[in-house]
């Protein structure tokens, strides 16, 4: 392949946000191992892939955790690939982790909480954003690599997604979480021209199984907007 061919290849990358998670207590669950698809981010995961089935997809990849390698599932199997596994597409450090922490339920009223709260620049409750845009655009580029001229499908999490997003469309990091424009199983797909991106879109295939308050944009709703882990 000539410079010239490699420069003008068209490679797309969808960075996939995994389906609803079996979480009945709400914690934030961020990196813990165990939480897994609940059926309905099963369905999501299946609505996806048969999404993609007709799309020239030849590179998997997803986080190690249950509920990305789950959701990865179908779209491998609609394209008789294998599964890889890419540390860089793990959910956010979150020391909050484990515990309830959303709209609501006091945790900022906690006083042995309001130390990790003083700087949401950082931010200074988890892992620093610009070390999250990093690793996910490392992820990126080596999928764009693998599939150049092709399309690769990555699932990962709603904040690493978000952060690497707003990098790329040159918005600050920190932001409302709630604002955030990365429902369950959507996909935000950066568009490659030979090693640059040239345009960012988002679909959500699964709108219809997603609960309205969890949809990207909707107002949340008392008792219902814990952060779960994303």
């Amino acid at each position: 392949m000539s410079a010239t061919e490699k420069d003008d290849d068209i490679t797309v990358v969808h960075l996939m946000r995994h389906g609803e998670v079996e979480n009945p207590d709400g914690v934030l669950y961020g990196r813990l191992a165990g939480y897994h698809l609940s059926e309905l981010g099963r369905r999501m995961a299946d609505r996806v892939g048969e999404h993609l089935a007709a799309r020239d997809v030849t590179h998997v990849v997803a986080s190690p955790l249950e509920r990305a390698q789950e959701t990865a599932e179908p779209i491998a199997k609609a394209h008789g690939l294998d599964i890889a596994t890419d540390e860089r597409l793990i959910e956010a450090e979150n020391v909050f982790q484990g515990k309830t922490f959303g709209i609501g339920d006091g945790a900022l009223r906690r006083p042995a909480n309001w130390k990790h709260v003083v700087n949401p620049f950082k931010p200074s409750w988890g892992e620093p954003y610009i070390e999250q845009v990093i690793r996910m655009m490392g992820a990126l580029n080596a999928a764009k690599d693998a599939a150049r001229g092709h399309e690769a499908v990555l699932v990962s999490h709603q904040l690493p997604i978000w952060i690497v997003r707003s990098h790329v469309e040159k918005r600050r990091l920190w932001h409302d979480p709630r604002k955030r424009q990365c429902t369950l199983a959507s996909l935000t797909t950066f568009t490659y021209r030979g090693d640059r991106i040239v345009s960012v879109g988002y679909s959500e295939p699964a709108h219809d199984l997603v609960p309205p308050h969890l949809l990207a944009g909707a107002k949340p709703v008392k008792g219902k907007g814990k952060a779960f882990g994303a």
